[in-house]
């Protein structure tokens, strides 16, 4: 339970909205790694218009945090603070189109990859190993088996925390590594990316390659968040991790996963501080190892209960 409640006004000062509202509501059992505290309040809009309608009236020092499927997030112990807005059903509509695939912020990555296959259009296999929602993909230009967000986008529809809806095209974007220029506050809400004619059996092959080289690779079937850092220029965060003597490593319930080192794990009862104090550590002997600081590619959102503190 969040210690205290800094908006029990919230309910009066809204509009009637047709999606579910909810205080002090429980959220590390809706993220990949099952930990974490609760939201102060916990907002899944209906649609796009909810969501507008939401935003045009929540006051702008109100904080507001919008999370998909939660698989690349730690949610601290302490809860998150504000207004959580949850992106999920209404917002997973995906529409196959000549050239193109447009997707609901909240349709996971791999279901879009599985639609443009389906209608025999390349260029998107690469999302069928990506964990998480086409929101989040966007918002952190997520990549991986050799494509990304960045050299796929067309355009991203986004509410700003105004509660405008506005378009942008991938060049207005600033997309860069794991990065996006999205203004600050804004949800993105649909996304389209441009596709090319391909074989589908082709296709379909190179996505059977990445789910078996996930499969092979990481700890897939583990709670888990996906890559814990970003690759620094000219190296790869595992390899870094390793060599710095930090394969299998643990704090509490948490652990560097043996299969895959740029992986945290909750082994069963890890908290968020667990997970944080582990990262933490990595970064400090990578650091002593190598003079390289690793950059968390995991979002930490929220409060902790305590500040997460290096292993002896």
């Amino acid at each position: 339970m969040m210690a205290a409640k800094r908006l029990p006004g919230l309910l009066d000062a809204l509009p009637p909205l047709r999606g579910r509202i909810q205080s002090d509501a429980p959220l590390g059992a809706t993220t990949w790694f099952r930990v974490g505290g609760p939201a102060e309040w916990l907002v899944r809009p209906a649609d796009i218009p909810d969501l507008q309608a939401l935003l045009t009236a929540l006051p702008l020092e109100i904080p507001v945090t919008v999370i998909g499927a939660a698989s690349n997030v730690i949610v601290r112990d302490g809860g998150i603070p504000g207004v959580v807005v949850r992106l999920a059903r209404g917002f997973a509509d995906v529409t196959v189109q000549d050239g193109g695939v447009i997707a609901g912020a909240g349709a996971l990555d791999a279901t879009v990859a599985a639609h443009a296959a389906a209608a025999g259009f390349a260029g998107l296999e690469y999302l069928s190993g990506i964990p998480g929602t086409i929101g989040g993909a966007v918002a952190m230009n997520a990549g991986a088996y050799g494509s990304d967000v960045a050299n796929t986008l067309e355009w991203a529809d986004l509410i700003t925390r105004q509660g405008d809806l506005v378009r942008l095209h991938a060049a207005d974007i600033g997309f860069s590594y794991r990065h996006s220029g999205l203004p600050a506050g804004s949800a993105v809400v649909r996304a389209r990316f441009h596709t090319r004619p391909g074989d589908p059996a082709a296709i379909g092959a190179r996505m059977d390659e990445i789910r078996s080289s996930r499969e092979a690779t990481q700890p897939t079937r583990a709670r888990t968040g996906g890559s814990t850092f970003r690759n620094p220029p000219g190296a790869r965060a595992w390899e870094l991790i390793e060599a710095a003597g930090c394969r299998g490593l643990t704090s509490g319930g948490a652990q560097v996963s043996e299969k895959h080192c740029n992986f945290l794990l909750n082994t069963g009862d890890a908290t968020a501080a667990d997970l944080e104090r582990l990262g933490e550590e990595v970064r400090r002997r990578v650091h002593a190892a190598t003079a390289i600081s690793l950059i968390w590619e995991i979002k930490r959102l929220g409060l902790p209960a305590s500040r997460p503190e290096a292993l002896p």
